[in-house]
């Protein structure tokens, strides 16, 4: 399917990735995400290596409605140290830093990260794409309008597949310029966009594949599903299988999820199903 150049290693990905999430943080949407103490942090990472994980992705900043921006010097003081100990405990793994802060990705990827998955896709630091371009890894530039404090105000769209292609049209061009070797997108689901905005998003996936650059996608027990089915976060886990699994059949190459066991499942049944002649 696609190779990521992840400082020197080679991410091959012959089938669809994921990505799990861990949010060094008190105040992500989802509660079975948060980790504080660095014991639970490796604790957490390791269950995820055993379960089958490609790629870990650490946060320190929520991007809930609700949530505080935090400051880069904040982001850092949560992260950095996090991600030096866990390169080395677990110098196999790929990490991803979660972070729209040029410095933050710039001291992390110093401390052993070596992708970075940008939220706001250049758009919250001016310096950001530049920056991924000068480290040569792999950036994650996902689709979002405003910030995640004003984004819910901005979920209007004329026709949101046709405005979502001209962002990635510029966006790519623009990380290329940069020398972004590696560009992976993201749609942004939930991010300045509806319920039924992100249905129809998910159902008009096919067309990114035009871009001919891994598509990651990340539903993982996102309002969208649990407001849906009238449920919490904490009991979506069935409501994100699904997504995914259409997400897959749509052509999401990458999944960001909070649970890795059920998404390799996931990916694995699927590639049985594509192998069916």
């Amino acid at each position: 399917m696609f190779t990521l150049n992840c400082k020197g290693r080679l991410l091959a990905a012959d089938q669809p990735l994921v990505m799990g999430i861990i949010n060094v943080t008190p105040d992500s949407f989802y509660g079975g995400s948060r980790f504080g103490r660095e014991d639970t942090i490796f604790k957490r990472a390791e269950k995820m290596i055993g379960d089958g994980v490609d790629i870990i992705d650490i946060g320190a900043q929520s991007t809930s409605p609700r949530s505080t921006l935090l400051s880069a010097e904040e982001e850092l003081s949560r992260l950095s140290g996090v991600i030096y100990s866990l390169c080395e405990k677990f110098p196999d793994a790929f990490i991803s830093v979660d972070t729209f802060y040029a410095r933050v990705a710039s001291e992390c990827v110093a401390a052993g990260a070596s992708l970075i998955n940008d939220v706001s896709g250049g758009n919250m630091d001016e310096n950001m794409i530049g920056t991924a371009g000068r480290l040569n890894i792999p950036y994650v530039c996902m689709h979002m309008k405003g910030t995640p404090q004003t984004m819910v105000r901005e979920a209007h769209y004329e026709n949101i597949a046709v405005e979502l292609l001209d962002y990635f049209i510029k966006k790519i061009e623009i990380c290329r310029i940069a020398g972004i070797k590696d560009v992976i997108i993201d749609p942004g689901f939930g991010f300045s966009k509806t319920a039924a905005q992100n249905f129809e998003l998910l159902r008009k996936l096919p067309v990114f594949r035009m871009f001919d650059v891994p598509l990651m996608v990340g539903l993982s027990r996102k309002s969208t599903i649990y407001k849906t089915l009238g449920i919490t976060p904490e009991e979506a886990l069935n409501g994100t299988t699904v997504m995914n699994t259409m997400a897959l059949m749509n052509g999401a190459e990458i999944l960001r999820v909070h649970d890795v066991k059920e998404a390799r499942e996931c990916v694995r049944l699927f590639k049985e199903y594509g192998s069916i002649s």
